[in-house]
């Protein structure tokens, strides 16, 4: 079992997954950066719809290349298109709210702080899932719980105790990629994955679409003034880096494969110094190296707690 382990964690998935955690880092400066000339909901818009452009072209290319017809849904089963609509509009929904929170808050805090409390959604699944549908937790999970809150308060909580409210817009875009997740996790046992991705990016970019015009005011000069982040946001991160994720799962165990990903928060926190100049204090970085704890912790088997491998051993 073991030698099977080491074998699926292959050089390339090891690659391919760092790559994708280093451009969803990064993708932190081009939202940052792209904030300043284009509105929230504008951004999110243009995003998506890029992302949705190049995830169908690779649908059609993977549908080519499996000698499959070419459609939008992938497949002609009826109950199985009602699923992936449905699926794709509410999935769609959670991500958009997701998507405008991260970005407001990302105008009011650095690229480091909103990368390591956007990355709470990885200790926030679990926690969720037992409160929601009574699905067990582990004991390291509940010990990241702690750890992360802990974390949180040295991050957020400044010296007049008070907290910053691009910090608490991410922390609701936290609890809203949690949420989107766990829907995703009931439905992809039974649903094609990039299928589904492709529907949720379409519902994403009909609600971006309705909200941008009742809500703000897209000018084409906004929009031609921040197309680099935006296309570095909707092609590279929300395109490209979720196709490298899909491929590099596929060779590597899902504990390696997550705690890879994990390094995201890492990434956003250095590029953001390196690119931006944003400087942290020794309080918050002290936080976001909880906040990293606390992530591991929640991802590891309960089987490497020492009392279960004496259980296992028996």
């Amino acid at each position: 079992m073991m030698n099977q382990e080491v074998q699926k964690n292959s050089f390339s998935g090891i690659f391919m997954l760092t790559l994708c955690a280093f451009i969803w880092g990064t993708a932190f400066i081009a939202q940052s950066v792209g904030g300043q000339v284009v509105e929230p909901l504008t951004f999110n818009f243009c995003r998506s719809f890029l992302a949705t452009i190049f995830l169908f072209i690779c649908c059609l290319m993977f549908d080519k290349a499996a000698g499959r017809k070419l459609s939008l849904l992938g497949t002609d089963d009826s109950a199985h298109k009602l699923r992936l609509i449905k699926g794709g509009l509410i999935c769609g929904a959670a991500l958009s709210l997701a998507t405008f929170t991260q970005q407001v808050g990302i105008l009011y805090t650095t690229v480091g702080k909103s990368g390591f409390i956007t990355a709470l959604y990885l200790v926030l699944v679990p926690v969720l899932n037992y409160l929601v549908f009574r699905k067990a937790i582990s004991a390291l999970q509940w010990l990241g719980v702690l750890i992360a809150a802990i974390g949180m308060y040295f991050i957020c909580i400044n010296e007049s105790f008070s907290i910053n409210k691009g910090d608490i817009y991410t922390l609701i875009s936290a609890f809203c990629f949690a949420g989107q997740i766990i829907y995703v996790d009931k439905l992809i046992a039974n649903t094609d994955g990039i299928r589904l991705s492709l529907t949720q990016l379409i519902g994403t970019t009909a609600i971006n679409f309705t909200m941008m015009l009742l809500f703000e005011n897209p000018t084409w000069a906004s929009i031609e003034q921040g197309w680099m982040p935006i296309a570095y946001a909707g092609i590279m991160s929300s395109g490209i880096a979720y196709t490298l994720q899909i491929f590099g799962q596929k060779n590597c165990t899902p504990v390696l494969a997550s705690m890879i990903m994990s390094l995201e928060s890492a990434f956003a926190l250095l590029s953001g110094w390196l690119l931006l100049g944003q400087e942290m204090t020794m309080h918050e970085i002290f936080g976001c190296g909880l906040v990293f704890i606390a992530i591991i912790l929640a991802q590891l088997p309960a089987e490497m707690l020492p009392w279960n491998r004496n259980k296992m051993k028996n």
